[in-house]
């Protein structure tokens, strides 16, 4: 195998790296401080809190069709990047980023449950995967400004039948330099078709994990697939409490009701409900009718609905009463 020399002599000496990184560090630290970008990125954490998008001006700027600021800001930071990368080509940029060889995302920036990226989609790549199955919402507000390329898409709404169906309805859109599409990712999803040579845009997402799961639905019929907790942590949470209930830990059983009857995400709550009772049935039954008996607790109905099914089939949990709060 052949070893470029410059590489070889980072076994001996790994000065050069770092040198190489304080190099893209500054050259992204100076972007960031000039006037446009320190006023976008200014912008980031009033957003995050839950300022409205139009009350943080650098940053909606970006995404209003009537303004020119989007290209010009990405040029400036594509140029330092470049120029960083050519003085320090061993190096790389100190930013999160992302590739599965068909859509490339680069994190600008970000703030809590805000951040600012670019995404890249290659046509080619786009063109030779299967047609899609399925559509997913998640609970976002997003903001998306194409820079370069184009494309047709669709934009595709949801409107839930119940909880498992949703009635999906389709619009087809064309993506050109300067469109912008503004969408309650709840409600609303953008599928992209097809791309010619390379698309490439703009995104900002606000992430609203308390608004419920994301949802995956077949384009077909409209029934639900699959869902999530959107939140990270529910993610987690959930599977800690799948591994402890498989290693059968009863003494997680406490730690699961307790999760069960605080407030949070409901989807997280019914799933420490569910593992209680697969782990120790006394706790589990005594969580399930504390949180059933809960004026005003959103899953005091569906709890209850269980609840009666169970003693129906187990009438000696009937004798159980809940823990005392």
């Amino acid at each position: 195998m052949i070893v470029h020399p410059d590489l070889r002599a980072l076994r001996s000496d790994d000065a050069p790296q770092r040198d190489a990184q304080e190099r893209l560090y500054r050259a992204v630290g100076t972007w960031r401080k000039t006037p446009a970008a320190a006023a976008v990125i200014a912008d980031l954490a009033p957003y995050a809190e839950g300022r409205p998008l139009d009350d943080c001006a650098a940053l909606a700027a970006l995404f209003d069709e009537g303004a020119d600021l989007a290209l010009p800001l990405m040029q400036t930071f594509a140029a330092a990047a470049a120029e960083g990368l050519a003085e320090a080509p061993l190096g790389y940029l100190p930013l999160r980023h992302f590739s599965d060889g068909v859509i490339s995302t680069l994190l600008i920036g970000h703030a809590g449950a805000v951040t600012l990226s670019l995404v890249a989609v290659d046509g080619a790549g786009l063109a030779a995967r299967p047609s899609p199955m399925a559509v997913d919402f998640r609970p976002s507000e997003v903001a998306e400004r194409v820079l370069a390329g184009s494309a047709q898409a669709e934009l595709i709404a949801c409107r839930p039948l119940g909880d498992r169906q949703a009635q999906l309805s389709r619009a087809a859109i064309a993506l050109a330099p300067g469109r912008s599409i503004r969408r309650d990712g709840a409600n609303t999803a953008m599928l992209l078709n097809a791309v010619s040579g390379c698309l490439v845009t703009l995104r900002l997402q606000h992430r609203r994990a308390e608004d419920g799961p994301t949802r995956e639905y077949a384009l077909a019929d409209g029934r639900l697939i699959h869902q999530a907790a959107s939140d990270p942590r529910d993610s987690r949470l959930e599977l800690t409490m799948a591994l402890l209930g498989r290693m059968g830990r009863a003494d997680a059983a406490p730690h699961f009701a307790a999760l069960a009857r605080a407030e949070g995400s409901t989807a997280l709550r019914w799933q420490a409900l569910r593992e209680c009772l697969a782990l120790d049935t006394a706790a589990g039954f005594q969580a399930l009718t504390a949180v059933a008996t809960s004026p005003g607790d959103p899953l005091a109905a569906v709890a209850g609905t269980l609840r009666a099914q169970l003693i129906e089939t187990y009438p000696q949990l009937g004798a159980l009463e809940p823990c005392p709060a």
